[in-house]
């Protein structure tokens, strides 16, 4: 088992590639926190995993309340001793929206989620990593991370940022033995919302010249690629960040 016994927080895990991911680890052998803001979709992801073997403990936490990361670790420590393993896999999308069309209580709120949660669950688990001389972070940002177009404004931004967090984090803890990576998705099989689509941003995103040519995947296939940076046989791949979207950002 690649990840035998080392203790992991999954943010956004109740569903999606999230749960893919707990699923996943919970099977390689880790002790598994889900967080999520779903109370009741968090007891059956944790109940799946304990009637299929594994280990795994749930929290209900909102990525942007300080305390609520704080209690989100506090729960891993206190029920497994340590935090090995942070994935930041909670997110929301924007609808699409243009620059002309974004209102300031969206930005805010698509930042607060995809950027500030983040940075907060990393700094909340950063000296427990510290203290042992090891840790592993994996960050979930997007196809919209590494391009400008693909994703609405508040979005895209949150991910470059998101990218930018994740090679800073990487390079500056390396010498501490903590690697810091990011996986960029194009299209998953999710739930993520998509209310209130703005649809010129919509038309812009269908009529680029970049336009996504494969289906969305099954969210196990981002869970495999965040198996491979959790576990050491990526141990020396550091503030790097994997782009598993087909082919899509290649153009």
């Amino acid at each position: 088992m690649k990840l035998q016994n080392k203790v992991a927080i999954v943010t956004g895990a109740a569903s999606g590639v999230g749960k893919a991911i707990a699923e996943l680890f919970a099977k390689e052998g880790a002790k598994v926190v889900i967080a999520d803001l779903n109370g009741d979709a968090i007891s059956a992801a944790v109940n799946e995993i304990n009637q299929a073997g594994g280990t795994a403990e749930g929290i209900v936490a909102n990525v942007t309340k300080e305390d609520e990361v704080q209690a989100m670790v506090d729960k891993a420590v206190d029920a497994f001793g340590t935090v090995d393993i942070l994935v930041n896999n909670a997110g929301i999308m924007d609808g699409f929206r243009l620059i002309e069309t974004i209102q300031d209580d969206l930005w805010e709120r698509v930042l607060a989620v995809n950027l500030t949660g983040p940075m907060r669950a990393i700094r909340k688990t950063i000296p427990l990593m510290l203290a042992k001389g090891q840790g592993v972070i994996v960050n979930i940002a997007s196809a919209a991370g590494i391009s400008g177009g693909k994703g609405g404004v508040a979005y895209t931004s949150a991910k470059h940022g998101l990218v930018g967090l994740t090679k800073n984090v990487g390079y500056m803890y390396a010498k501490s033995g903590i690697r810091c990576n990011a996986i960029a998705p194009g299209g998953v099989k999710t739930n993520i919302a998509l209310n209130n689509i703005d649809m010129d941003g919509m038309q812009v995103f269908q009529e680029g010249a970049g336009t996504q040519r494969s289906e969305p995947v099954d969210p196990l296939q981002i869970a495999t690629v965040a198996l491979f940076l959790a576990s050491d046989d990526s141990r020396f791949v550091n503030g790097a960040v994997i782009a598993a979207d087909g082919g899509w950002t290649a153009y």
